[in-house]
C-alpha cells in the first residue's frame, strides 16, 4: 500500500503562483509514476502532469505546459507541482496519484493510489 498526502493549496490571484506537495509513504519503491489530476464539480478529473520514478520522464497536459512544472525528490518521496501564471480556469481540487504499472500516465483509472485532494482557487 502507498499513502499520499497533498499540501500547498490555497487562494491566489490570477497571475500568481502556488506549489503543491505530495508526500508518499509505504511501498513507494515499486511505483512506476506519480501524477497530478484536477477536478471541478460536475466534471471528470483531468490529467495535469506526471513523472516516472526510474528516469524522471515528465508529462504535461497541453493546458498547463509552460506554466506548471512537476518534480520529484527521491530522497524524501515527495512530488511537487510548481504552478505559475495561474488563471481562474485552473481552479479545481488537485489530487496526487501513484501507479504501479507502466503505460499511458495520462489515464486516471490506471492509478491505484490517491490522495485526499487540495483545493486551489484562482481569483480574477
Amino acid at each position: 500500500q502507498v499513502q499520499l498526502v497533498e499540501s500547498g493549496g490555497g487562494l491566489v490571484q490570477a497571475g500568481g503562483s502556488l506549489r503543491l506537495s505530495c508526500a508518499a509513504s509505504g511501498r513507494t519503491s515499486n511505483l512506476y509514476a506519480m501524477g497530478w489530476f484536477r477536478q471541478v464539480p460536475g466534471k471528470e478529473n483531468d490529467f495535469v502532469a506526471a513523472i516516472t520514478s526510474n528516469r524522471n520522464w515528465k508529462y504535461y497536459a497541453d493546458s498547463v505546459k509552460g506554466r506548471f512544472t512537476i518534480s520529484r525528490d527521491s530522497a524524501t518521496n515527495i512530488v511537487y507541482l510548481e504552478m505559475n501564471s495561474l488563471q481562474p480556469e485552473d481552479t479545481a481540487v488537485y489530487f496526487c496519484a501513484a501507479r504501479l504499472g507502466s503505460g499511458n500516465v495520462r489515464l486516471s483509472p490506471a492509478y491505484e493510489f490517491w490522495g485526499q485532494g487540495t483545493q486551489v482557487t484562482v481569483s480574477s
